[in-house]
């Protein structure tokens, strides 16, 4: 395969799961904010901070209220990473690399697009946003089911499914990471209330929450639900779990050593965090997020270095994976 179109369809699958991941994100947020008391130390911004676009947000906008994010994480055509944005991108990245894969994948993309830049031409009130962040769910996993339902084993599967299983490992991470900089306590006595229901949070925006309580079977707690999302290797959105997938996928490739062993290495530390001394300590979790960071940003670079050239680059954004590490560390 041309690694022009490898790359293509890399960032195609990356751009979809972005999309998802972050409308499911938004919804959750909403949700969670009905729930909380007025009191509550959560707001908007945590979402900004979540996708390491503070810099991005900052030029466009200068309060980061209610509208201003939800436009600017939805309908931001400024910011490469909002739902539309992401969308157009993977639409455009396949565009050049339509001959590889069936018609009814372009032709699926090619109308989630154009549904969801329709509906964003005047702007989106609060009553649209639920039945909104919806429907691009769904077109995300019409998409996904779509790819896994027809396109062949070969490797322009492999490298949907790299960049699938990379950019869930990415998102989970930070949303891990911002939201337990609310939730962990400072001190063993410090008790957050409601502390539950923002643990249910996390595990809501990531899909997740009922195979919590079918695995773990006990009240939401935060070093459970820590250990559920990084480690659990039954659970698809889990870091471990997606780095388990990207491993897999990488035996496959030619010329796979260097790629494979940073991906192993990625895989150890991850499996052996000890969570539950990470739970009691925030600022140990953070440092440790910041460490996956920089090996998702090691792995995505040696897969680059291995199948993709140089000298072509399809549609990517700011938020790539190049850039995670410097964008997660100029939030802090």
């Amino acid at each position: 395969m041309l690694s022009r179109v490898a790359e293509n369809l890399y960032w195609l699958a990356r751009y979809v799961e972005r999309a998802e991941d972050t409308a499911r994100l938004i919804s959750v947020n909403s949700n969670l904010l009905l729930d909380m008391p007025g009191k509550a130390a959560l707001s908007w911004s945590t979402l900004i901070d979540i996708t390491g676009s503070g810099e991005v947000f900052d030029t466009l906008f200068d309060e980061r209220n209610e509208r201003n994010v939800v436009d600017f994480l939805c309908l931001s055509r400024e910011h490469d990473s909002s739902i539309l944005s992401s969308l157009a991108n993977a639409r455009e990245n396949l565009r050049t690399t339509r001959d590889v894969v069936p018609r009814e994948i372009w032709e699926e993309i090619n109308h989630c697009y154009l549904e969801i830049s329709e509906q964003t031409q005047s702007g989106m009130k609060p009553r649209q946003r639920d039945g909104f962040l919806k429907s691009v769910t769904r077109a995300c996993q019409t998409l996904t089911g779509l790819i896994e339902g027809t396109l062949s084993h070969t490797e322009a599967r492999t490298f949907l499914s790299l960049g699938r299983h990379l950019e869930r490992a990415d998102m989970t991470t930070r949303i891990i990471d911002v939201r337990s900089g609310n939730l962990l306590p400072r001190n063993p006595e410090e008790l957050i209330p409601f502390e539950h229901l923002q643990w249910m949070s996390v595990l809501k925006s990531l899909t997740a929450y009922q195979m919590y309580r079918q695995n773990v079977r006990l009240r939401v707690r935060g070093p459970d639900v820590l250990r559920f999302l990084l480690q659990n290797r039954a659970l698809p959105r889990s870091v471990l779990r997606s780095l388990d997938e990207v491993s897999w996928e990488l035996q496959s490739l030619p010329n796979h050593d260097r790629p494979l062993a940073v991906a192993a290495l990625v895989r150890a530390e991850v499996a052996e965090a000890d969570v539950q001394s990470l739970a009691r300590a925030p600022d140990q979790l953070h440092q440790l997020i910041d460490e996956f960071q920089i090996g998702f940003n090691n792995l995505h670079e040696a897969i680059a270095g291995a199948y993709f050239a140089v000298s072509e680059r399809p549609v990517k954004s700011s938020q790539s994976q190049e850039q995670t590490t410097l964008d997660h560390d100029d939030d802090d």
